[in-house]
């Protein structure tokens, strides 16, 4: 483990390291799940390009897009994993975003790449008890993290699962 690529720069997190080898997950070694496996369509057959499948499988962040209580945009970059029709974001639970999306659960999300654009709106559901087996076991195959974790040790973990409403761009820029 080493501190991740951001660190020199002073945007990589305090304490969270960086994982050159997969470490085992909750369905074994995270080698054994491919990320593109766990990925499902999403919403009513809206989204089956093989393209835009595999780039949610495989693209590392997502800006996600929600609002401030005094209605102001509050937008950051998070880990995500796509599955069963819904975005899954792993958060500490006294988050910004947490507080915020307790307020106001609408979202947009985004990809990043500009000029194929993925962009979703959606209802943000705060799980706190339970964190699926399948959504763990994702999160550890595609970012060699556990997204049960808290990141300070005085929070617990929130995992944001985002279902879809509807798809704004569907890899085309308009």
């Amino acid at each position: 483990m080493r501190a991740g690529p951001g660190a020199e720069a002073g945007w990589w997190p305090r304490g969270l390291e960086w994982a050159d080898e997969r470490p085992a997950g909750p369905a074994g070694p995270a080698d054994s799940v491919d990320p593109a496996e766990l990925v499902e369509p999403a919403g009513p057959a809206e989204l089956v390009e093989p393209a835009l499948l595999e780039r949610l499988a495989t693209e590392r962040h997502v800006w996600l897009c929600g609002v401030r209580p005094d209605g102001s945009p509050h937008v950051t970059p998070v880990w995500f994993v796509f599955l069963r029709d819904s975005w899954w974001i792993g958060v500490d639970s006294g988050s910004v975003k947490v507080r915020n999306l307790r307020e106001n659960p609408r979202v947009s999300l985004a990809l990043e790449d500009g000029r194929s654009p993925l962009v979703a709106e959606g209802d943000v559901r705060l799980r706190e008890d339970v964190f699926p087996a399948e959504v763990t076991a994702a999160f550890a195959a595609k970012y060699a993290w556990d997204v049960t974790v808290p990141y300070r040790q005085d929070s617990g973990r929130v995992l944001l699962q985002v279902q879809v409403r509807r798809w704004l761009l569907r890899g085309v820029a308009q």
